[in-house]
């Protein structure tokens, strides 16, 4: 039987909020985690793995990186994935050349890295003093650091460690290119699907398009990979659209009702893979949630750093979350214009707040 909505929605929240593991297995079972240097009051890559990971406190990713099989790189957008995965795109190849000038600053920065071991930016900077350049913002940014990104991407270097968030780096080993373009190809889109399941085909599409960034030689070949997606991966029509999930799920399963129910009151990073697609978001939720930290301020609906908040299997608003001496604050909004009325909710809603605190370590009221 097809899923209803209802089923889609129970499904999307239960597979991706699974109980929670260790840092290791909740990273592969996720299939990519997307970061972002935001703190509000975490950074988003915390505040996703709070949720899947048994203890976890904000920071431990960058603290435990260097010992886990995981690379940051590109994948649809920046983030950590499982190294067999990294591997799979590199090496990236179809980019436009370097002018001489550029490749002569990498190979000289790369010996230097290869002479030291692991580097942090500054020390490039101390070395080579490259000045300044401009980023994408439109602002200026150190151009060791610009330099140092660019080799990161092109496989020249991989991310080490972290220090107080400042990516450091090493040699990356070279890669040999993947033989079977297309089956490479499929193996980054059942990742895809595996993270962000169920997607509407629309989604699943851009989702795929955004996979340029990560094996940019691949890119003439998507179209050709949504097809094959289409053909091989389980889908049915809901609501008028045709949705996809992976291979040996079942959306329409009463377990996937059961598991949302239990999982109380979440409040949500606003890259989660529950809410990331937002054209799902508005099919699965009824109302439209938007990331507004680069909106101006008197343009913003619903804050700076909006958690969108779950209940059970509905996300019915949002929470702006700080901390002010040393105190959890908590501004929050509904959909409805007001809370819950269900007895369960205050508790629920407490438990919520009071992991939250936990995994900012904060001390108990």
């Amino acid at each position: 039987m097809s899923p209803t909505l209802d089923q889609l929605r129970a499904y999307a929240v239960a597979r991706s909020l699974f109980a929670p593991t260790t840092l290791a297995r909740a990273l592969e079972r996720l299939g990519f985690v997307q970061a972002d240097p935001i703190r509000a009051p975490a950074r988003a890559q915390d505040l996703t793995l709070r949720h899947r990971v048994r203890g976890y406190r904000a920071g431990d990713l960058e603290r435990r990186y260097a010992a886990l099989p995981i690379e940051e790189d590109f994948f649809v957008n920046y983030g950590f994935l499982p190294r067999a995965t990294c591997a799979l795109m590199h090496p990236r190849e179809g980019m436009r050349p370097w002018p001489k000038v550029r490749r002569a600053q990498a190979e000289a920065v790369l010996a230097f890295v290869r002479e030291r071991g692991t580097v942090h930016p500054r020390e490039v900077h101390a070395q080579f003093g490259h000045g300044q350049a401009r980023n994408w913002f439109g602002g200026t940014t150190n151009a060791s650091t610009q330099l140092l990104d660019e080799m990161h991407y092109r496989g020249w270097l991989r991310v080490a460690r972290r220090e107080g968030g400042t990516r450091c780096y090493a040699p990356r080993a070279p890669q040999a290119p993947v033989l079977d373009a297309a089956a490479g190809l499929d193996a980054l889109v059942d990742v895809v699907v595996a993270k962000y399941a169920p997607l509407p085909e629309r989604s699943l599409s851009e989702l795929v398009h955004h996979l340029r960034g990560g094996a940019p030689q691949w890119a003439g070949l998507r179209r050709a990979a949504v097809q094959r997606a289409l053909a091989r991966l389980p889908s049915a029509e809901v609501g008028g659209l045709q949705w996809v999930w992976p291979v040996g799920e079942n959306p329409a399963a009463a377990r996937h009702a059961r598991a949302a129910e239990s999982l109380g009151a979440r409040l949500l990073a606003p890259f989660d893979p529950v809410v990331w697609d937002r054209r799902r978001f508005e099919l699965l939720w009824g109302w439209a949630y938007r990331f507004e930290a680069y909106t101006p301020a008197p343009q913003r609906v619903r804050g700076y750093y909006a958690l969108p908040l779950l209940w059970r299997d509905r996300i019915i608003g949002w929470g702006n979350v700080s901390v002010a001496e040393g105190r959890l604050q908590a501004e929050l909004g509904y959909t409805a214009g007001r809370a819950p009325r269900e007895a369960a909710w205050r508790g629920a809603l407490q438990e919520e707040l009071q992991r939250m605190g936990e995994f900012l370590g904060l001390s108990p009221a």
